[in-house]
């Protein structure tokens, strides 16, 4: 009998409850290989490492559900999924899938997140792909209230796939019982910013150069924190505004960044003539 390959990373680490969930959610769909980061690496979007990487097998086992393996990968989520489609799936993967993150990846975090890298990596490969989140950065989040929407997610794409250069970015509100969400919506994505989002480290940890060795180039050392605006919190079709109002939001995301919009508008300008003729 078929199963599909499903191959999961996260940003989060290995060890993350996020990862485990995810895979106790959905091992009954397919056969699984997880190859996730040796430690946090949240925020490094589609960064990847061009220098030597190690990868460590963390366990392997069968069970009448179907074959699991463990990786960790001492590189970003790029890296292992890489490293893990390249060198350890036995054959190319019917579905990628990034999380379960611990914190939203909606609006423009879709840029800077791990968690959607994953998914970006594997529809570059042409492997249908989805990024899970859930609003809540606690290490011991209760992800059971998604648990239904994510099976249901994750059979819709092994039996439809989904259109070329396009994954899912999947975004959870938190909550505490499955009832508690009040349906899936599908949406766009929230036009919104980080505002004030570098200040001063004061960490004792960072201490100033000192006057012996003073390096005149020094300036200051800062701290990436800041909060999330966004831009258009009465627009009902978004991301932000679904997850805000208890709703699942799944976000078809494109990873072709072409301004289609402006493609004329831009060739009759400094071409005079329409793009394409």
């Amino acid at each position: 009998m078929f199963r599909p390959l499903i191959l999961i990373s996260n940003d989060d680490g290995y060890k993350a409850k996020g990862i485990s969930e995810l895979v106790r959610m959905i091992r009954h769909l397919g056969d699984i290989i997880v190859c996730a980061p040796e430690e946090v690496q949240s925020g490094k979007s589609r960064a990847f490492t061009m220098t030597e990487l190690t990868v460590r097998k963390i366990k392997e086992q069968e069970n009448s559900q179907g074959t699991e393996c463990w990786y960790a990968c001492s590189g970003t989520p790029v890296d292992c999924t890489k490293v893990a489609i390249n060198k350890l799936c036995p054959r190319k993967p019917d579905l990628v899938i990034g999380g379960i993150n611990h914190g939203d990846n909606a609006s423009t975090n879709t840029h800077y997140s791990g968690t959607t890298g994953i998914a970006f990596e594997g529809t570059v490969k042409g492997i249908p792909s989805i990024a899970f989140s859930l609003c809540d950065y606690s290490p011991e989040a209760d992800f059971s209230c998604m648990a239904e929407h994510v099976v249901a997610i994750c059979r819709y794409v092994l039996e439809k796939g989904l259109p070329e250069y396009t994954f899912l970015n999947v975004n959870c509100p938190k909550a505490t019982a499955a009832s508690e969400i009040k349906g899936v919506r599908v949406c766009r994505m929230a036009h919104g910013e980080w505002m004030k989002e570098v200040v001063e480290s004061d960490s004792a940890d960072s201490p100033s150069p000192s006057p012996t060795k003073r390096d005149n180039s020094f300036y200051g050392r800062y701290l990436l924190r800041g909060y999330y605006l966004n831009n258009e919190p009465e627009k009902t079709d978004t991301d932000n505004w679904a997850i805000n109002n208890g709703f699942l939001a799944v976000t078809p995301t494109t990873i072709d960044i072409t301004a289609f919009d402006f493609l004329d508008t831009l060739s009759m300008s400094l071409t005079g003539s329409h793009c394409g003729e």
